[in-house]
Protein backbone atom coordinates (compact mmCIF):
# COMPACT_ATOMS: atom_id res chain seq x y z
CA UNK A 1 0.00 0.00 0.00
CA UNK A 2 1.52 3.09 -1.15
CA UNK A 3 2.15 5.60 2.41
CA UNK A 4 0.02 8.50 2.77
CA UNK A 5 2.27 11.82 2.49
CA UNK A 6 0.81 14.11 5.61
CA UNK A 7 2.44 17.71 6.83
CA UNK A 8 2.44 18.21 10.31
CA UNK A 9 1.93 21.78 11.12
CA UNK A 10 3.19 23.19 14.18
CA UNK A 11 4.25 25.84 16.65
CA UNK A 12 2.46 29.16 15.32
CA UNK A 13 2.45 32.74 15.80
CA UNK A 14 0.14 31.80 19.40
CA UNK A 15 0.58 32.56 23.36
CA UNK A 16 0.11 28.26 22.60
CA UNK A 17 3.17 28.05 20.65
CA UNK A 18 5.27 25.55 23.28
CA UNK A 19 2.54 23.65 24.08
CA UNK A 20 1.88 23.08 19.97
CA UNK A 21 5.29 21.63 19.76
CA UNK A 22 4.88 19.22 22.20
CA UNK A 23 1.35 17.79 20.59
CA UNK A 24 3.11 17.66 17.96
CA UNK A 25 5.99 15.79 18.78
CA UNK A 26 3.27 13.28 20.51
CA UNK A 27 1.50 12.89 17.35
CA UNK A 28 4.36 12.49 15.60
CA UNK A 29 5.54 9.38 17.80
CA UNK A 30 2.30 7.88 17.27
CA UNK A 31 2.19 8.15 13.73
CA UNK A 32 2.69 4.34 12.04
CA UNK A 33 5.68 5.10 9.37
CA UNK A 34 4.37 1.75 7.97
CA UNK A 35 1.19 3.99 6.65
CA UNK A 36 2.62 7.93 6.45
CA UNK A 37 5.45 9.69 5.18
CA UNK A 38 5.46 12.49 7.70
CA UNK A 39 6.60 16.23 6.64
CA UNK A 40 6.99 18.14 9.98
CA UNK A 41 6.59 21.76 9.59
CA UNK A 42 7.48 23.99 11.69
CA UNK A 43 6.17 28.12 12.14
CA UNK A 44 7.96 30.26 14.30
CA UNK A 45 6.50 32.78 16.54
CA UNK A 46 7.20 35.26 14.02
CA UNK A 47 5.24 33.67 11.37
CA UNK A 48 8.28 32.14 9.45
CA UNK A 49 7.17 28.24 7.44
CA UNK A 50 10.28 25.90 7.52
CA UNK A 51 10.78 22.29 6.84
CA UNK A 52 12.29 20.28 9.99
CA UNK A 53 14.51 17.90 9.37
CA UNK A 54 14.93 17.14 13.10
CA UNK A 55 14.40 14.76 15.70
CA UNK A 56 10.76 14.39 17.81
CA UNK A 57 12.60 15.44 20.99
CA UNK A 58 14.07 19.05 19.06
CA UNK A 59 10.57 19.39 18.14
CA UNK A 60 9.19 18.88 21.88
CA UNK A 61 11.77 21.27 23.50
CA UNK A 62 11.88 23.96 20.85
CA UNK A 63 15.21 23.90 19.62
CA UNK A 64 13.97 22.80 15.92
CA UNK A 65 14.22 26.17 15.70
CA UNK A 66 18.07 27.02 16.30
CA UNK A 67 18.91 23.88 13.74
CA UNK A 68 19.76 24.11 10.20
CA UNK A 69 16.22 24.92 8.56
CA UNK A 70 14.70 24.78 4.57
CA UNK A 71 12.08 27.50 4.50
CA UNK A 72 8.62 26.59 2.41
CA UNK A 73 5.43 27.93 1.87
CA UNK A 74 2.00 26.49 1.73
CA UNK A 75 0.54 27.18 -1.68
CA UNK A 76 -2.67 28.15 -2.51
CA UNK A 77 -2.62 27.27 -6.52
CA UNK A 78 -4.43 23.92 -6.38
CA UNK A 79 -2.06 22.52 -9.04
CA UNK A 80 0.71 22.49 -6.55
CA UNK A 81 -0.55 20.13 -4.69
CA UNK A 82 1.10 21.13 -1.05
CA UNK A 83 4.49 23.15 -0.15
CA UNK A 84 7.10 24.70 -1.99
CA UNK A 85 10.84 24.88 -0.93
CA UNK A 86 12.12 27.79 -1.05
CA UNK A 87 16.34 28.03 -1.30
CA UNK A 88 17.91 30.93 -2.26
CA UNK A 89 19.36 30.94 -5.64
CA UNK A 90 17.12 27.52 -6.80
CA UNK A 91 13.66 27.61 -8.17
CA UNK A 92 11.01 26.31 -5.52
CA UNK A 93 10.84 22.73 -5.03
CA UNK A 94 7.75 21.02 -4.76
CA UNK A 95 6.69 19.40 -1.86
CA UNK A 96 2.96 17.77 -2.86
CA UNK A 97 1.18 16.37 0.24
CA UNK A 98 -2.11 14.34 0.25
CA UNK A 99 -3.51 15.69 3.65
CA UNK A 100 -2.28 18.35 6.46
CA UNK A 101 -2.82 18.20 10.30
CA UNK A 102 -2.52 21.19 11.89
CA UNK A 103 -1.20 20.91 15.03
CA UNK A 104 -1.29 24.60 15.86
CA UNK A 105 -3.19 25.35 19.22
CA UNK A 106 -5.29 29.02 20.09
CA UNK A 107 -4.65 32.08 17.59
CA UNK A 108 -3.53 31.81 13.72
CA UNK A 109 -4.08 28.21 13.79
CA UNK A 110 -6.87 26.82 16.00
CA UNK A 111 -8.71 30.68 14.75
CA UNK A 112 -9.56 28.99 11.22
CA UNK A 113 -7.27 30.58 9.25
CA UNK A 114 -5.20 28.04 8.61
CA UNK A 115 -8.34 25.54 7.94
CA UNK A 116 -9.05 28.69 5.65
CA UNK A 117 -5.58 28.14 3.79
CA UNK A 118 -6.19 24.38 3.59
CA UNK A 119 -9.14 24.86 2.05
CA UNK A 120 -8.29 27.72 -0.47
CA UNK A 121 -5.17 25.35 -1.61
CA UNK A 122 -7.91 22.16 -1.99
CA UNK A 123 -5.72 20.17 0.27
CA UNK A 124 -7.69 17.69 2.41
CA UNK A 125 -7.09 18.54 6.40
CA UNK A 126 -7.56 17.00 10.29
CA UNK A 127 -9.92 18.91 12.00
CA UNK A 128 -12.62 21.29 11.87
CA UNK A 129 -13.08 23.92 8.82
CA UNK A 130 -12.92 27.92 8.42
CA UNK A 131 -16.15 28.63 10.13
CA UNK A 132 -16.46 26.38 12.70
CA UNK A 133 -12.82 26.55 13.82
CA UNK A 134 -13.87 30.60 14.16
CA UNK A 135 -17.19 30.32 16.02
CA UNK A 136 -15.51 28.27 18.22
CA UNK A 137 -12.36 30.43 19.23
CA UNK A 138 -14.92 33.40 19.32
CA UNK A 139 -16.55 32.82 22.43
CA UNK A 140 -18.99 35.78 22.25
CA UNK A 141 -20.45 34.31 18.99
CA UNK A 142 -20.03 30.45 20.69
CA UNK A 143 -22.17 31.55 23.07
CA UNK A 144 -24.75 33.10 21.56
CA UNK A 145 -25.48 30.48 19.16
CA UNK A 146 -25.64 27.92 22.38
CA UNK A 147 -28.29 30.29 24.05
CA UNK A 148 -30.13 30.44 20.04
CA UNK A 149 -29.74 26.79 20.41
CA UNK A 150 -31.03 25.90 23.83
CA UNK A 151 -28.28 24.21 25.62
CA UNK A 152 -27.63 25.54 28.73
CA UNK A 153 -24.83 27.54 30.15
CA UNK A 154 -24.25 30.00 32.77
CA UNK A 155 -25.27 33.14 32.91
CA UNK A 156 -23.22 35.77 30.64
CA UNK A 157 -22.85 39.44 28.66
CA UNK A 158 -20.01 40.78 26.17
CA UNK A 159 -18.79 44.20 25.33
CA UNK A 160 -15.95 45.41 22.52
CA UNK A 161 -13.12 47.36 23.15
CA UNK A 162 -14.97 50.56 22.54
CA UNK A 163 -17.03 50.29 25.18
CA UNK A 164 -14.74 49.22 27.71
CA UNK A 165 -12.73 51.88 26.64
CA UNK A 166 -15.29 54.79 26.74
CA UNK A 167 -17.04 54.19 30.09
CA UNK A 168 -15.16 51.35 31.41
CA UNK A 169 -17.24 51.62 34.88
CA UNK A 170 -20.25 51.77 33.51
CA UNK A 171 -19.53 48.16 31.41
CA UNK A 172 -18.20 46.94 34.96
CA UNK A 173 -21.44 48.05 36.57
CA UNK A 174 -23.93 46.29 34.11
CA UNK A 175 -21.71 42.89 34.45
CA UNK A 176 -21.87 42.78 37.90
CA UNK A 177 -25.84 43.61 38.11
CA UNK A 178 -26.22 40.94 35.83
CA UNK A 179 -24.10 38.60 37.08
CA UNK A 180 -23.79 39.12 40.71
CA UNK A 181 -20.13 38.22 42.38
CA UNK A 182 -17.42 37.25 41.35
CA UNK A 183 -16.79 36.98 37.60
CA UNK A 184 -14.81 35.44 35.42
CA UNK A 185 -13.25 37.69 32.69
CA UNK A 186 -12.18 36.62 29.62
CA UNK A 187 -10.86 37.96 26.10
CA UNK A 188 -13.12 36.59 23.56
CA UNK A 189 -10.56 34.92 21.62
CA UNK A 190 -7.17 33.53 23.27
CA UNK A 191 -7.50 29.35 23.73
CA UNK A 192 -6.33 27.67 27.18
CA UNK A 193 -6.98 30.48 29.88
CA UNK A 194 -4.82 33.42 28.65
CA UNK A 195 -5.94 36.23 29.89
CA UNK A 196 -8.23 35.36 32.69
CA UNK A 197 -9.40 36.43 35.56
CA UNK A 198 -11.35 36.08 38.48
CA UNK A 199 -13.17 39.48 39.92
CA UNK A 200 -14.53 39.68 43.42
CA UNK A 201 -14.91 43.44 42.98
CA UNK A 202 -15.26 46.65 41.32
CA UNK A 203 -11.70 46.86 41.07
CA UNK A 204 -10.63 43.93 40.63
CA UNK A 205 -13.34 43.90 37.49
CA UNK A 206 -11.68 47.18 35.70
CA UNK A 207 -8.16 45.31 35.75
CA UNK A 208 -9.24 42.02 34.52
CA UNK A 209 -10.99 43.73 32.12
CA UNK A 210 -7.98 45.23 30.64
CA UNK A 211 -5.82 41.95 30.90
CA UNK A 212 -8.26 40.28 28.36
CA UNK A 213 -8.00 43.58 26.35
CA UNK A 214 -4.32 42.43 25.59
CA UNK A 215 -5.29 39.56 24.28
CA UNK A 216 -8.37 40.41 22.05
CA UNK A 217 -11.20 43.31 21.10
CA UNK A 218 -13.66 41.59 22.92
CA UNK A 219 -14.22 40.62 26.79
CA UNK A 220 -16.55 38.31 28.03
CA UNK A 221 -18.11 38.21 31.27
CA UNK A 222 -19.52 34.91 32.85
CA UNK A 223 -21.01 34.07 36.38
CA UNK A 224 -19.20 31.78 38.62
CA UNK A 225 -20.21 28.56 38.37
CA UNK A 226 -19.42 26.34 41.34
CA UNK A 227 -19.51 22.56 40.46
CA UNK A 228 -17.18 19.94 38.48
CA UNK A 229 -15.45 20.83 35.56
CA UNK A 230 -15.90 18.03 32.78
CA UNK A 231 -14.81 17.54 29.42
CA UNK A 232 -16.46 14.99 26.57
CA UNK A 233 -14.11 14.10 23.36
CA UNK A 234 -16.07 14.13 20.24
CA UNK A 235 -14.78 12.21 17.34
CA UNK A 236 -16.64 12.18 14.00
CA UNK A 237 -18.66 14.00 10.81
CA UNK A 238 -21.63 12.63 9.93
CA UNK A 239 -21.68 9.70 12.58
CA UNK A 240 -20.10 10.72 16.04
CA UNK A 241 -18.58 9.20 19.12
CA UNK A 242 -18.90 10.88 22.11
CA UNK A 243 -17.10 9.78 25.40
CA UNK A 244 -18.34 9.50 28.73
CA UNK A 245 -16.70 12.76 30.27
CA UNK A 246 -13.64 13.11 32.25
CA UNK A 247 -12.74 15.37 35.64
CA UNK A 248 -10.52 18.45 36.25
CA UNK A 249 -9.33 19.16 39.16
CA UNK A 250 -7.52 21.82 39.45
CA UNK A 251 -3.93 22.58 40.71
CA UNK A 252 -5.16 26.23 40.94
CA UNK A 253 -7.86 28.46 41.42
CA UNK A 254 -9.17 28.32 38.16
CA UNK A 255 -7.93 25.62 35.10
CA UNK A 256 -5.25 27.75 34.31
CA UNK A 257 -3.05 27.36 31.16
CA UNK A 258 0.55 26.31 32.97
CA UNK A 259 -1.90 24.35 35.30
CA UNK A 260 -3.01 22.27 31.95
CA UNK A 261 0.32 22.72 30.36
CA UNK A 262 3.33 23.00 32.63
CA UNK A 263 3.39 22.15 36.20
CA UNK A 264 1.25 19.36 35.81
CA UNK A 265 -0.32 20.24 39.21
CA UNK A 266 -4.00 19.43 37.54
CA UNK A 267 -5.77 15.62 38.26
CA UNK A 268 -7.89 14.20 35.40
CA UNK A 269 -10.38 11.20 36.39
CA UNK A 270 -11.79 9.26 33.86
CA UNK A 271 -15.12 9.12 34.31
CA UNK A 272 -16.23 12.06 35.76
CA UNK A 273 -17.55 11.23 39.57
CA UNK A 274 -21.22 11.95 38.34
CA UNK A 275 -24.14 9.55 37.98
CA UNK A 276 -24.49 7.23 35.08
CA UNK A 277 -27.32 9.00 33.95
CA UNK A 278 -25.57 12.28 34.13
CA UNK A 279 -22.64 11.13 32.04
CA UNK A 280 -24.89 10.46 29.74
CA UNK A 281 -26.13 13.70 29.81
CA UNK A 282 -23.19 15.39 29.67
CA UNK A 283 -22.25 13.37 26.42
CA UNK A 284 -25.70 13.90 25.11
CA UNK A 285 -24.74 17.73 25.36
CA UNK A 286 -22.01 17.27 24.05
CA UNK A 287 -22.83 16.45 20.77
CA UNK A 288 -25.69 18.65 20.58
CA UNK A 289 -22.46 21.26 21.49
CA UNK A 290 -20.29 20.03 18.48
CA UNK A 291 -23.46 19.93 15.89
CA UNK A 292 -24.56 23.54 17.08
CA UNK A 293 -21.04 25.20 16.35
CA UNK A 294 -20.80 22.88 13.15
CA UNK A 295 -17.58 20.87 13.91
CA UNK A 296 -16.31 17.93 11.89
CA UNK A 297 -13.31 15.90 12.86
CA UNK A 298 -12.70 16.34 16.29
CA UNK A 299 -13.01 18.71 19.34
CA UNK A 300 -13.42 18.47 23.22
CA UNK A 301 -16.39 20.05 24.68
CA UNK A 302 -16.20 21.51 27.97
CA UNK A 303 -18.94 21.58 30.85
CA UNK A 304 -19.71 22.38 34.54
CA UNK A 305 -21.80 20.84 36.45
CA UNK A 306 -23.07 22.94 39.08
CA UNK A 307 -22.73 22.00 42.85
CA UNK A 308 -26.47 23.04 44.02
CA UNK A 309 -28.65 22.50 40.66
CA UNK A 310 -26.86 19.67 38.94
CA UNK A 311 -27.37 21.46 35.81
CA UNK A 312 -24.75 20.98 32.68
CA UNK A 313 -23.67 24.06 31.24
CA UNK A 314 -21.42 24.37 28.27
CA UNK A 315 -18.35 26.15 28.83
CA UNK A 316 -16.60 26.37 25.45
CA UNK A 317 -15.51 23.90 23.30
CA UNK A 318 -11.74 23.67 21.99
CA UNK A 319 -11.25 22.33 18.10
CA UNK A 320 -7.66 21.24 18.74
CA UNK A 321 -7.04 20.21 21.94
CA UNK A 322 -3.95 19.38 23.18
CA UNK A 323 -2.12 15.80 22.60
CA UNK A 324 0.73 16.03 25.01
CA UNK A 325 1.03 13.35 27.82
CA UNK A 326 -1.00 15.09 30.06
CA UNK A 327 -4.07 16.16 27.77
CA UNK A 328 -7.98 14.46 28.43
CA UNK A 329 -8.59 14.48 25.13
CA UNK A 330 -6.52 11.34 23.97
CA UNK A 331 -6.81 10.26 27.54
CA UNK A 332 -11.03 10.05 27.02
CA UNK A 333 -10.36 8.19 23.65
CA UNK A 334 -7.94 5.60 25.16
CA UNK A 335 -10.44 4.77 28.05
CA UNK A 336 -13.26 4.68 25.50
CA UNK A 337 -11.13 2.15 23.29
CA UNK A 338 -9.10 4.47 20.88
CA UNK A 339 -5.37 4.34 21.59
CA UNK A 340 -3.61 7.03 20.29
CA UNK A 341 -2.03 5.14 16.92
CA UNK A 342 -5.56 4.05 15.88
CA UNK A 343 -7.03 7.83 16.92
CA UNK A 344 -4.53 9.78 14.59
CA UNK A 345 -5.33 6.88 12.10
CA UNK A 346 -9.03 7.88 12.33
CA UNK A 347 -8.74 11.43 12.06
CA UNK A 348 -6.94 11.48 8.80
CA UNK A 349 -9.54 9.24 7.09
CA UNK A 350 -12.04 11.62 8.42
CA UNK A 351 -10.24 14.87 7.06
CA UNK A 352 -10.16 12.65 3.62
CA UNK A 353 -13.35 11.58 4.02
CA UNK A 354 -14.84 15.26 4.13
CA UNK A 355 -12.80 16.39 1.24
CA UNK A 356 -13.98 13.76 -0.70
CA UNK A 357 -17.23 15.68 -0.73
CA UNK A 358 -15.72 18.57 -3.06
CA UNK A 359 -17.43 21.33 -2.24
CA UNK A 360 -15.49 23.34 -4.12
Amino acid sequence: MEKLRVALLFGGVSSEHEVSCVSASTILEHLDPEKYIVYPIGITRQGSWYLCGCSIAEISDGRWEHTPLRRCVLSPDRADRGFLILEEGKNPEALPVDLVFPVLHGRNGEDGRVPALCQLAGLPFVGCDMLSSAVCMDKAVANSLFDHAGIPRCEWTWADRVRCHKDPLAVARQAAEKLGWPIFVKPANAGSSVGISKAGCEEELLKAMEVALEQDDKVVFERFVEGQEVECAVLGNDELMATHPGEILAGAEFYTYDDKYKNGVSQTLIPARLSPEKLDEVTAQAKKAYRTLGCQGLARCDFFVEKDTGRVLVNEINTLPGFTAISMYPKLMEDAGLPLPQLLDRLISLGLERAGRCYG
